[in-house]
């Protein structure tokens, strides 16, 4: 039986050997394909991060691009706006002048339709009564005309800066004559 029992021994022993064997021989194989796959899994991930840095470098100088636009979109925006008010500022002016302008057209039709006719027959009713014809022409302070008297015309000259009111108003309605 020692026999029997050593010739097991040996074969168990040599079974056990040989499954150590397999075992660390599958951990080797299972620690270099480990391996490979992890040196692969780190090529992967460093390209990645390189296509990433990559990326990351163009999104920068796209950044930088779309910031360079930005600040000349800004300053023609400003530009604009600028132009605007100065733009509003002389349509208001425009608009002032256009209200200006439509007020002295309504004083003028006023002016053409009641006031120079009834001024034109006052004018023409004082020459009927006064038989003066004025010179409206004269230098600034002078009272000048021709009274076209009874007998003959004479002229009127008369200095205001010299003379008073009251003077040149009574000269003048004395050379009125009261027949009428």
């Amino acid at each position: 039986m020692d026999c029997r029992m050593a010739a097991t021994s040996q074969r168990v022993s040599g079974e056990y050997r040989s499954w150590q064997e397999l075992a660390n021989s599958e951990r080797s194989t299972s620690r270099s394909w480990g391996a490979q796959e992890i040196l692969a899994a780190e090529e992967e991930v460093a390209q990645s991060l390189l296509d990433a840095k990559e990326r990351a470098h163009q999104g920068g100088a796209e950044l930088q691009q779309l910031e360079a636009e930005l600040r000349k979109a800004g300053e023609e925006d400003t530009r604009l706006k600028a132009s605007l008010l100065q733009l509003t500022r002389e349509l208001e002016e425009l608009k002032e002048t256009e209200a200006s302008l439509e007020r002295q057209e309504r004083e003028v039709d006023e002016d053409t339709t009641v006031t120079i006719p009834s001024a034109v027959y006052v004018a023409q009713l004082y020459r009927q009564i006064s038989k003066i014809e004025w010179d409206y022409e004269c230098e600034p302070g002078m009272v000048k005309g021709i009274h076209h008297g009874p007998s003959v015309a004479q002229p009127v000259q008369l200095d205001s800066t010299q003379l008073s009111k009251k003077f040149i108003s009574d000269y003048l309605w004395n050379l009125v004559g009261t027949d009428w």
